[in-house]
């Protein structure tokens, strides 16, 4: 038996163990058998079941929506039922991100039903009712995610954050079973539904996981049927409709050009103003017909081209690198996924903290906890005002404040609104006789400025590695792409270096791309792996080479703890479905219980499960008692799956057929 095959032993240890914890070695452990190798069967990805319809859930920042098409006829994407309310300036066929529990947290409305409800109650009940919006972001920016994790109501009241993600889900599931039912006469069974739900792809593996847990709180799908949820990365999911695209259903910012009889200048993206003929043709149907072809943009693609999908959202800006493959036009990810929290409600903070320096934080804070409704209709009207805001625009913007934002001021304060405006030193912002805000472009601009600087210096960044020379396109997809001063940037920082390609409807792009992704899920073959994965072993203890205080003397033999061996490291491309198989024998022929532990870090070089930043993620425990195996050494094969946003991990005891699965827990701590 050679060095390497009789020196890695299974090692139990805690996640963040500083001072090894091996020397107590509870459970004998595991030596490997063979030189690791990587097996690639990525071409048995399973099929699955067969569904009758995909629905994709959009769960947006700022705001949702679903979409369907049934798997006989892929080329019609169906966007859900136009919503009851609707706000001024905003045409949408999505409904805001916004969730109602009643005072005993019971689930009450979402989207504009809950807004309005809330609205309409009398401010001394409204105190009573739990009130959630924009809480999506919540995944992003908590650093130790749980299932325990809490977010903050208008009221200041705290609930699960994974309640409240499972109320929403619950409340598409029945929205969208509700609408197939009347579609297609009869009551629609949840099992003939292909679930698929976006994320940014920059989330980390625990928001990733999080959104799955929500779906089996909800009754989406259950653990027994993982496979009939998807969660899709929403820059993937729009670069597959990108791919469709055909010269009418888009503008190139490059040239300013469309295709159906409207000047660019109308407005790009088509959501504030959109063009007339589109929206005669739209009014009624909410159908988009997806050519089963590939749109002629991209037919001038050739093998080896690349692009960029800029994802700007409400929350999050998304930033990936694809690469053509040919013949089938199958996606690479060339470059793991970038960006940050540089979505559009950067600008609603920015407006905010202009309120702040106006009236004072502490009356800020005051009002928005006192008359949280009246709150609600401020950053409403703002809203649409925000999305009239563009580079040329000369009049100034006039925002609405609430009566009781004014009649409040007054008596917080003792003196009036306009006596604060005149008396602050915020230049560009007056108070108009009719109650408004009246604001000058130069100022609604410069809430812009911070968000879109953090987006642009960010592409900056991009365009200066290696990996991404030469990019041919530039997708400008979500919500945030109609706005003009965004575009504007973007074709400033770019300088014709590729060409800009915004599609109609950009906001519904994520939508119809989650939809063509769910009825053919094999389209993205190669993603970058996020993090570094692997097992914590003993190796044989090597002088000069392993640190000595990692020395552990066990019945004479030397060995080195707390060492990763790595199955597949940050970065590295991944194949859909690839495995990578390793294979161990137990240290003891007599051991009962194997338990192997499966370890995460986002650094490429991590060598010791010890090591800042390595945190345990799974574990595999197979029980080997009773059985015999005739061999001279028991074969305990490990095999890790990866591609998908989940990663699944699991152990055969080769002999007796013996399989334990796990799927790897980024949640719990």
């Amino acid at each position: 038996m050679s060095e390497k095959e009789s020196a890695t032993e299974n090692l139990i240890s805690d996640a963040m163990a500083t001072p090894s914890p091996a020397k107590s070695m509870g459970e004998p452990g595991i030596t490997p058998l063979s030189p690791s190798h990587i097996q690639n069967d990525s071409d048995q990805v399973p099929s699955g079941p067969s569904f009758v319809v995909v629905v994709a859930i959009d769960f947006g920042t700022t705001s949702s929506g679903y979409a369907y098409a049934f798997t006989k006829e892929p080329e019609c994407i169906h966007t859900m039922r136009r919503w009851e309310g609707g706000d001024p300036g905003v045409s949408n066929q999505k409904t805001p991100t916004t969730i109602l529990l009643t005072p005993d947290r019971k689930f009450h409305s979402f989207g504009y039903a809950a807004r309005d409800f809330y609205h309409d109650l009398d401010p001394s009940e409204s105190k009573q009712w739990l009130y959630l919006e924009k809480f999506k972001m919540k995944l992003h920016t908590t650093a130790n995610l749980s299932t325990e994790t809490d977010i903050q109501a208008a009221n200041g009241k705290r609930v699960k954050a994974l309640d409240i993600f499972a109320y929403a889900l619950a409340f598409f599931k029945e929205q969208a079973l509700k609408e197939l039912s009347d579609q297609t006469g009869g009551d629609f069974d949840n099992n003939d539904v292909r679930w698929v739900i976006t994320v940014p792809a920059i989330w980390k593996m625990p928001a990733k996981q999080f959104m799955r847990e929500a779906a089996y709180k909800s009754g989406l799908v259950t653990r027994d049927n993982p496979e009939q949820l998807i969660i899709a990365l929403e820059p993937e999911a729009a670069s597959i409709y990108c791919r469709k695209l055909r010269l009418h259903q888009m503008i190139d910012l490059g040239t300013r050009t469309t295709q159906n009889g409207h000047s660019p200048t109308d407005n790009v993206g088509g959501g504030m103003t959109p063009a007339k003929e589109h929206v005669r043709r739209n009014r009624q149907s909410r159908t988009f017909m997806v050519e089963n072809v590939i749109g002629e943009l991209w037919s001038e693609l050739e093998e080896g081209d690349r692009y960029v999908v800029v994802d700007c959202g409400g929350g999050t800006v998304d930033l990936t690198v694809h690469q053509i493959r040919l013949p089938e036009g199958h996606l690479k990810e060339l470059y793991k996924a970038s960006g940050g929290p540089y979505g559009s409600i950067g600008i609603d903070y920015e407006f905010e903290k202009l309120l702040c320096k106006i009236f004072g934080q502490d009356f800020v804070d005051q009002f928005k906890v006192k008359r949280p409704a009246a709150w609600v209709d401020l950053m409403i009207a703002f809203e649409s005002r925000k999305r009239a805001a563009a580079p040329d625009r000369t009049n100034p913007l006039n925002i609405n404040l609430p009566f009781s934002f004014i009649d409040y001021y007054k008596k917080f304060r003792g003196h009036s609104v306009e006596h604060a405006l005149r008396k602050s030193n915020v230049d560009f912002v007056k108070w108009s006789s009719q109650g408004m805000l009246r604001m000058n472009p130069d100022a609604m601009n410069a809430l812009f400025k911070p968000t879109i600087d953090h987006i642009i210096q960010h592409l900056n960044e991009l365009f200066e590695r290696p990996e991404v020379s030469d990019i041919k396109f530039l997708f400008l997809v979500g919500g945030f792409a109609e706005s003009p001063l965004l575009q504007q940037a973007v074709q400033g920082m770019l300088q014709g270096r590729s060409r800009i390609i915004i599609p109609h409807d950009v906001g519904l792009t994520i939508l119809k791309g989650a939809v063509l992704f769910g009825l053919d899920p094999g389209i993205i073959k190669v993603r970058r792996s996020p993090l570094t994965y692997g097992v914590g072993v003993l190796n044989r203890f090597v002088e000069g080479k392993h640190p000595p205080e990692k020395l552990l003397v066990k019945d004479g033999t030397r060995w080195c703890t707390d060492v990763l061996d790595t199955f597949i490291v940050a970065d590295q491309s991944v194949a859909l479905g690839e495995l990578v198989k390793r294979s161990y024998t137990p240290a003891r022929p007599t051991q009962q219980v194997i338990v192997i532990h499966v370890y995460c870090s986002e650094r490429e070089g991590a060598a010791f499960i010890s090591e800042p930043g390595v945190r345990k993620c799974g574990t595999l425990r197979l029980d080997v008692s009773g059985t015999e195996s005739g061999a001279a050494r028991r074969e305990i094969q490990t095999l890790m799956q990866f591609g998908d946003t989940e990663i699944r991990a699991m152990a055969v005891d080769v002999a007796t057929a013996r399989t334990v699965r796990a799927t790897i827990d980024f949640l719990s701590h």
